[in-house]
């Protein structure tokens, strides 16, 4: 059992940095844009997420100026190509070009080591291990540079392997991204990493991060027609349990 969890999906999020008093500098952003006085400087907690509450989610501009640093990693290449969608946003990713990938690791999802079967999947990594290592030796023996064969021999890397990445997102686009991929429908590798941001962020900032998640816990409700899961008693559950977690 032991061997097999190394092969099985297992996201770690951690945050690292974040704007300093998050719902203060919102709410100070908020008084230029709604109060008469303009901005106001001197804010307490409990003032700035009374504040913050009035504030649509909509508004988003408001909300960016509250910026989030997340390190994560125990997730494959499959999911970080889903993440790097979320376009504002910076990222930082461990890289096949400059670092040697003979010994990588891979994740892939219960369903697919139990239909598989252990023992096919480790027998099909350890062929991909060989066939990069003889691409880097082949590099070697014309003088290639072993950057380029980095370069070229990721190629022969399976969407399963193992990568870390750095990323940092503002509320704003927070917002979207907590929409979108803690969704049920989402793929359940960045879903659990969404519920784990989320779990982090609201931590910090609760007042800034309520009433924000899918659609189906909203005042919106599911807008994936007939597509959508009819569970959103369960989806409203979890955030609910998310938030309870960090009280």
């Amino acid at each position: 059992m032991k061997k097999e969890r190394e092969i099985l999906i297992n996201p770690k999020v951690v945050l690292l940095n974040h704007t300093k008093n998050p719902e203060i500098v919102v709410a100070q952003a908020g008084s230029l844009c709604y109060s008469p006085e303009g901005l106001r400087k001197n804010w307490t907690l409990e003032k700035a997420r009374e504040f913050i509450k009035r504030v649509p989610k909509k508004h988003k501009s408001v909300f960016e100026h509250a910026v989030f640093s997340f390190y994560i990693e125990g997730i494959s290449r499959a999911c970080s190509h889903e993440l790097v969608r979320h376009r504002i946003a910076s990222y930082s990713q461990r890289s096949q070009r400059y670092i040697n990938e003979k010994d990588f690791s891979a994740h892939f999802p219960e369903r697919f080591i139990e239909i598989m079967g252990e023992s096919w999947v480790r027998d099909k990594l350890e062929y991909l291990k060989r066939a990069y290592q003889e691409v880097l030796e082949k590099y070697e023996r014309k003088r290639i540079t072993r950057e380029e064969a980095n370069q070229d021999a990721r190629y022969i890397l399976p969407n399963a392997t193992e990568t870390k990445i750095y990323m940092t997102m503002n509320a704003g686009s927070l917002f979207n991204f907590f929409n979108l991929r803690m969704c049920n429908r989402a793929q359940y590798e960045i879903r659990n990493v969404a519920k784990q941001m989320y779990s982090l962020v609201y931590d910090i900032a609760p007042s800034i991060f309520e009433n924000v998640g899918p659609d189906c816990t909203t005042k919106i409700g599911c807008q994936e027609g007939a597509k959508g899961c009819n569970l959103a008693k369960k989806v409203v559950e979890e955030l609910n349990n998310l938030r309870r977690l960090n009280k």
